[in-house]
């Protein structure tokens, strides 16, 4: 594989990657696979109240985070999240998440530009132990598939889940294909995100971890 075709997001995006999120319908299963891969567990997030989902996550460095997202069986399938993980048997990456620290401004500016949107909407959860993890997103409405990151503005004083999660994983590169590559970058670069969105024969993410058992390609 190239790697002069990834983005390096640390340097490239300008509202920079916050998280992955890694889909699979059963999140026990989503961890021992990451364990198997990379030789990191991941530890328990918690539940998202009323979106039918619960996580998992492992560090991957410089405040970022590959969230294992799963559906919660204590809740009610609800919520686009559940739709995209309640039917995959093996971990796949399905979208990813970008932070800003100004999301009113963020929604304001997807307006202007005629996008759809859902949000800024609240969100939280109870971290194991016990203490609430609040945010706010905005998800921007695109045919153009989950490629389209949605956007988190993290509560004011709250530690970054990459802080407390399990390290040793690190985030080496990260990759965007779509068969419409151009209308895909285009689109990114009208919301402050500069990165390299390649051709590809279907709308795929794709990254590179170094792992304490090597390098890792996640996609």
């Amino acid at each position: 594989m190239n790697k002069e075709v990834f983005a390096k997001t640390a340097s490239d995006v300008v509202y920079a990657l916050d998280h992955m999120l890694l889909g699979i319908a059963d999140l026990d299963r989503g961890i021992a696979w990451i364990l198997e891969k990379t030789g990191v567990k991941a530890t328990m997030g918690g539940s998202h109240p009323g979106m039918g989902t619960r996580n998992a996550l492992v560090s991957i460095g410089n405040r970022q985070y590959i969230e294992i997202i799963s559906i919660d069986p204590a809740q009610k399938q609800t919520g686009w999240m559940a739709a995209l993980v309640q039917n995959l048997d093996v971990p796949q990456l399905i979208t990813w998440a970008v932070s800003t620290q100004d999301i009113n401004a963020l929604s304001d500016q997807a307006k202007a530009a005629s996008y759809s949107t859902e949000g800024p909407s609240s969100g939280e959860r109870a971290k194991p132990d016990g203490s609430i993890l609040q945010w706010r997103t905005l998800r921007i409405i695109s045919s153009l598939g989950n490629v389209i990151p949605f956007f988190i503005e993290w509560g004011i004083g709250i530690r970054h889940p990459s802080q407390d999660s399990p390290s040793g994983c690190r985030l080496k590169a990260f990759r965007i294909e779509h068969p419409e590559a151009d209308h895909v970058q285009n689109m990114l670069s009208s919301l402050g995100i500069r990165t390299v969105v390649n051709p590809g024969r279907k709308p795929r993410l794709r990254a590179i971890l170094s792992t304490p058992k090597g390098t890792v390609e996640l996609q």
